[in-house]
């Protein structure tokens, strides 16, 4: 019972020892803070590096990220009832047209296993959605993900459509999914490129210049 078992069972991946050593170390005291940035966030922090580095897999991310959510259900009541500052706001979600989720559920894991506060708008989300829900969250980055090529427009348009709505000064956008590439970011005035969650985590934090 102690931040570094966290810290392992979180980057084992293992959720039931997560769930049962974050309850046992609120249960003695251990403030939800301290868990979260002593433990979870280094541990995410850790699987990313390592996926970076080719020494864990796509498959195992998951694994990690769900372990980090079991945390975050013990701890984000905690953390929102002491008014604790999340890094910053991300609305994620897959363009209008395409219906793969995937890699857009592995980035909003990896996010909130970083501290992000992340608002998930699900898949097939249209140019107007992103629009209403920057309104609504006020976030400082909107993440949008896309599989298929015949959706890639979609990006563009949603960057257009917060230009007449007066938003896209206020919010940083980044683009991502297996068709994008940095070369098509630049072209549609994306903010961001990130070609997997681990690098999807780390533009985020640049983007709200949290190193």
């Amino acid at each position: 019972m102690s931040i570094e078992t966290i810290y392992d069972a979180v980057l084992k991946g293992d959720a039931g020892t997560t769930e049962t050593e974050v309850q046992a170390a609120l249960d003695t005291g251990t403030p939800p803070e301290d868990i979260l940035y002593k433990a979870c966030i280094p541990a995410m922090e850790e699987v990313g590096r390592q996926f970076e580095e080719g020494e864990k897999f796509v498959p195992e991310m998951l694994i990690s990220a769900r372990a980090m959510q079991a945390a975050m259900g013990l701890l984000k009541p905690l953390l929102l009832e002491a008014d604790i500052q999340t890094v910053g706001t991300v609305v994620v979600g897959t363009v209008a047209g395409d219906l793969h989720d995937i890699g857009k559920n592995l980035v909003g894991m990896m996010l909130e296993g970083s501290g992000f506060e992340v608002v998930d708008l699900g898949t097939d989300v249209s140019p107007q959605a992103f629009v209403d829900a920057v309104r609504e969250h006020e976030p400082q980055v909107i993440g949008r993900s896309a599989l298929l090529t015949t959706t890639m427009p979609s990006m563009g348009a949603t960057i257009e459509a917060l230009k007449e709505a007066g938003l896209r000064e206020g919010v940083k956008v980044m683009i991502g999914g297996a068709p994008i590439t940095q070369d098509f970011a630049d072209k549609v005035g994306a903010d961001g490129f990130a070609p997997d969650a681990s690098s999807a985590t780390r533009t985020a934090k640049q983007l709200v210049s949290v190193t």
